[in-house]
C-alpha cells in the first residue's frame, strides 16, 4: 500500500492531540504538530523562532480577523522584502506537509493540514470535537488554570483556531464539510475514536 496520511484537526480539550498521537502508535507512524514547525525551519534557513512568533503575530492582528491570504503555494526567495512575512512561513510550512505526504505515512495534528493536502488522494481528514462541558472537563485534567480562566482559555483558543483556518483557506475551520470525518469524542471515548479513525482509513485504503 502507498503512504496514506491522516490529518487531524481538532476543539481543544476534545483530545483530538490525544488521538492522533494513538492513531500513530497503533500504526507505528510518526505524529507531527509542532514538529513541522522545526521542519520548515530547516528546509528555509529561517529561524525556528521566527515561525513561533508569526503564530503570535497573526493572532494580535486585527487584520488576520477581517482579511485573509488564501494559500496559493508561492514560496518567496531570500532576497524578498517579504521573505520572512507570515505568509512566507506559512508557506514552508506547508511545502513540509506536501513533502511528508509524498514521502511517507504519517499522522498530521493540525497546520490546515487537511486543506493543504485536499487533493491529494493517499489523505483522509478528521475533525474531532465535543461538548463544552467535556472540553472543560479534559483541560482541567491537565491543568492549574481556574474554571474561570479556563473558560477564557477554551474560548479563546478555538476563535483563533478558527480565525486561522479561514484566514490561510478562505473556509470555515469546524464545517463538515471539510472532513471526511466528524468524530464526537465525548461519546465514542478516545480509544473508539481511534477504532473508527482506522475503520474508515481501512475501508477507503484497504487493509494493510
Amino acid at each position: 500500500m502507498e503512504n496514506i496520511v491522516i490529518t487531524i484537526a481538532r476543539q481543544y480539550g476534545s483530545g483530538g492531540k490525544t488521538v492522533g498521537g494513538m492513531v500513530a502508535d497503533r500504526l507505528g507512524i510518526p505524529c507531527y504538530n509542532r514538529e513541522i514547525l522545526r521542519m520548515a525551519s530547516d528546509e528555509s534557513g529561517i529561524n525556528e523562532k521566527l515561525f513561533a512568533q508569526a503564530d503570535e503575530k497573526i493572532k494580535k492582528s486585527a487584520l488576520f480577523r477581517i482579511s485573509k491570504s488564501v494559500y496559493e503555494g508561492e514560496l518567496l526567495p531570500p532576497d524578498s522584502d517579504d521573505f520572512v512575512s507570515t505568509r512566507n512561513l506559512f508557506n514552508y510550512q506547508a511545502k513540509i506537509i506536501k513533502k511528508l505526504a509524498e514521502t511517507e505515512s504519517c499522522v498530521i495534528v493540525g497546520r490546515c493540514a487537511d486543506y493543504i493536502l485536499r487533493n491529494y488522494p493517499n489523505v483522509m481528514s478528521v475533525f474531532v470535537h465535543a461538548p463544552h462541558d467535556f472540553c472543560m472537563e479534559q483541560a482541567m485534567l491537565r491543568s492549574s488554570m481556574s474554571e474561570r480562566e479556563m473558560e477564557k482559555f477554551i474560548a479563546k483558543t478555538d476563535k483563533y483556531r478558527g480565525e486561522y483556518y479561514h484566514y490561510y483557506t478562505g473556509q470555515e475551520w469546524s464545517s463538515a464539510l471539510h472532513y471526511d470525518l466528524c468524530l464526537d469524542s465525548s461519546k465514542l471515548g478516545f480509544d473508539k475514536c481511534v477504532d473508527a479513525i482506522l475503520a474508515y482509513r481501512n475501508i477507503r485504503f484497504g487493509e494493510d
